[in-house]
């Protein structure tokens, strides 16, 4: 775990605003107006919201400067609360603690060419990617897809960027026609390019699926889920975690995350996103096997075996042995 993850900043709000139908954009500087650490394409940070929610936010400001953050955060009703804690409890003026910026979704610099596919909220990551290689010079090509143009947010502002000819928008509500045809695009990008997607769910397993089928290779695909692997807690069985330290045995039930059965037992778990996105909780398994659940490790490390995150995943065997 990198001290990056632990430091935090304290910033004000300084502006909030309707970006789109259902969004707000929040810009964040310090109080004394100092520089904000620097950050790259794809970075996010941690914002502590009222209640003691804890939640990341890809910034979606241009890397060159250096005087603000800005996000933008779509409300969601049925979420974990944080979304609508931003909305409803956070006004500008306010004073939040932040983490600084960390980066699990970087630009290749080796890549040729850049294709950037962003769904719905998924545009924030991808547009500070845009705004960087325009800034650069690389070659790039955007397609961004929401519901409708009242949903999209940064239509203007794309609208008035020096690359908007780079960007398409497809918009549901406009027709079959206008609709991103996944297959022909990921065909059409030369053999050099790197593929960037973020967005729902659904959305980025559709174009990775489709990438892979067309022979994509792995070192070519990029992308940030929102959040962990959907669990079915009814299939859920208890498994016991041991720590290697103390030699304590510590049962965690169905429906208890492994972070939650071992604060109930004194241990705790230095967690942030508590969905298996950050990493900020990965912990290294002596003995057994991990069901693995989360969206930061890769495959090859899920593989092994060697470490897990332990707000989501759980244990395919009956004993997990934890460096703890």
């Amino acid at each position: 775990m990198s001290d990056a993850s632990l430091t935090a900043l304290t910033v004000e709000v300084v502006r909030k605003w309707d970006e789109a139908h259902g969004i707000c954009g929040f810009e964040l500087r310090r109080p004394d107006r100092a520089p904000l650490p620097g950050f790259s394409a794809g970075a996010h940070i941690d914002v502590h919201l009222p209640g003691g929610l804890v939640r990341q936010y890809s910034l979606c400001g241009s890397p060159a400067r250096n005087d603000c953050y800005e996000i933008a955060v779509l409300r969601d009703e049925h979420g974990r609360g944080g979304s609508m804690a931003i909305h409803d409890r956070v006004q500008q003026g306010d004073l939040l603690r932040i983490g600084v910026p960390r980066n699990l979704f970087t630009l290749d610099a080796q890549a040729g060419r850049h294709l950037l596919l962003a769904g719905g909220i998924g545009v924030t990551p991808i547009l500070s990617m845009a705004e960087q290689l325009a800034c650069a010079g690389a070659p790039f090509e955007m397609h961004y897809c929401t519901r409708s143009r009242e949903k999209t947010a940064f239509v203007e502002r794309l609208a008035r960027a020096a690359f908007r000819d780079h960007v398409q928008f497809h918009f549901d509500d406009a027709g079959a026609g206008q609709s991103l045809d996944i297959a022909a695009v990921l065909a059409a990008a030369p053999a050099q390019t790197h593929l960037y997607v973020c967005g729902p769910r659904g959305f980025m397993e559709a174009v990775l699926a489709e990438a892979r089928m067309q022979g994509w290779a792995e070192h070519r695909l990029h992308y940030e889920f929102f959040a962990g692997a959907p669990a079915d807690p009814g299939a859920e069985t208890a498994f016991q975690v041991r720590i290697a330290s103390s030699g304590a045995s510590i049962v965690v039930p169905p429906g208890c995350s492994v972070v939650e059965a071992l604060a109930r037992a004194g241990v705790e778990v230095l967690t942030s996103c508590e969905q298996g996105v950050c990493g900020t909780c990965m912990t290294r398994v002596l003995e057994g096997h991990p069901d693995h659940r989360d969206t930061y490790l890769t495959d090859e490390e899920k593989l092994a075996g060697e470490y897990f995150l332990p707000c989501c995943s759980r244990s395919r065997s009956p004993v997990l042995v934890l460096d703890l």
